[in-house]
């Protein structure tokens, strides 16, 4: 009987840690569990085997040694589906990512955390803004009309009506939890969801709030102010805790805009430093000059010393980006210079430059 590859069934590499291992099974798991719509019964078994000798430190061993585990398993070493024979509690408590419903599923089904009901958490959003280069270095606010669910106003989420008061929820008889037996195929199992009417309270509003009807929360249009700092990079993302849906019972979600900064014609970012390309003319090169030149924030005086060379870099110190975390800390301005060598030459210029030939020049 030929080996079964488990790295390739849960689509991981060998040298995978334990926690690329879990997060690998339970998001396979989510997905073919036989209780959910397009399930598969045959796979997940495979997934959970291969997810029992990967996760044993010692079978993990024995199978990348030998290709099987030598604890009366069989030649594949699986440990079989009967009972879920790895899953305990700490798998799972360690875990600081969302598996969705699966993690209730698994929760419930088990027992894992005491039967306490996770948290409904508001749908997190998301928003690009595009903002002029000269913006992002120095800052500034966009304020962006959102469709989304809010709290109700008027009955600031309680559902109720105002002057009314709050009653025994009667499906939960105030427990905000339901009790329910589910079938799989592994046997009934009982289960514990947050109440779909009270949404975890307990209790409910005697009348309930005519614009919201009792939900807490409604579809509405807000306008959101949003502050952009000085210094941001193109493409960085900025979360706004709590500005996203709401959700009745549970927390709001979050806000997160991506920031998209348009290129400047001139000047060009590079970490906090301002770089700008100067053309002079040849002269200027030879005998210095002092030239202004329109920075982002103001005029900048610029002296040329004698002799400059092309590609020569002059620094501006303290005029370049804002540090985003440090505050009254800037980069610097960086002048790059090009010279501009003239396409034609009159005889007196020709005259010129055979004198500074016969100097050695």
């Amino acid at each position: 009987m030929a080996t079964k590859d488990y790295y390739n069934v849960l689509g991981i590499d060998k040298g995978a840690s334990k926690d690329d291992i879990k997060k690998a099974f339970y998001k396979l798991a989510a997905k073919y569990h036989p209780d959910k719509k397009g399930g598969d019964e045959a796979k997940f078994k495979e997934i959970n085997e291969a997810y029992q000798v990967l996760s044993d430190e010692k079978k993990r061993k024995e199978y990348d040694t030998y290709g099987q585990t030598f604890n009366g398993a069989g030649p594949t070493g699986g440990s079989g589906f009967g009972g879920f024979g790895g899953f305990n509690q700490s798998d799972f408590a360690d875990m600081q990512f969302d598996f969705g419903d699966l993690g209730d599923m698994f929760g419930d089904m088990f027992g894992f955390g005491g039967g306490q009901s996770r948290q409904k958490r508001g749908r997190d959003i998301s928003l690009e803004i595009d903002v002029p280069f000269t913006e992002a270095v120095f800052g500034t606010e966009r304020n962006v009309l959102l469709s989304k669910v809010n709290t109700c106003k008027t009955c600031t989420g309680t559902g109720a009506k105002t002057g009314s008061k709050m009653i025994t929820c009667t499906t939960c008889n105030g427990q905000g939890k339901v009790h329910d037996v589910k079938k799989t195929f592994m046997g009934n199992f009982q289960t514990v969801r947050t109440c779909d009417v009270c949404h975890g309270k307990g209790k409910v509003p005697e009348e309930r709030c005519n614009d919201c009807r009792g939900a807490g929360v409604v579809n509405s249009r807000e306008e959101v102010n949003i502050t952009i700092p000085a210094g941001i990079n193109n493409g960085e993302m900025m979360r706004m805790s709590q500005m996203g849906e709401a959700v009745s019972g549970g927390t709001t979600g979050d806000l997160y805009v991506k920031v998209n900064v348009q290129p400047h014609k001139l000047w060009k970012r590079e970490g906090n430093d301002l770089v700008y390309t100067h053309n002079i003319k040849l002269t200027d090169a030879l005998i210095g000059v002092t030239h202004s030149i329109d920075g982002l924030d103001g005029k900048i005086d610029l002296d040329i010393p004698g002799g400059a060379s092309s590609g020569e870099i002059l620094r501006v110190r303290g005029r370049g980006v804002p540090h985003i975390h440090e505050k009254n800390k800037r980069g610097d301005v960086l002048i790059k210079l090009s010279i501009v060598m003239p396409k034609k030459l009159s005889r007196k210029a020709m005259q010129y430059i055979e004198g500074l030939k016969e100097e050695g020049l």
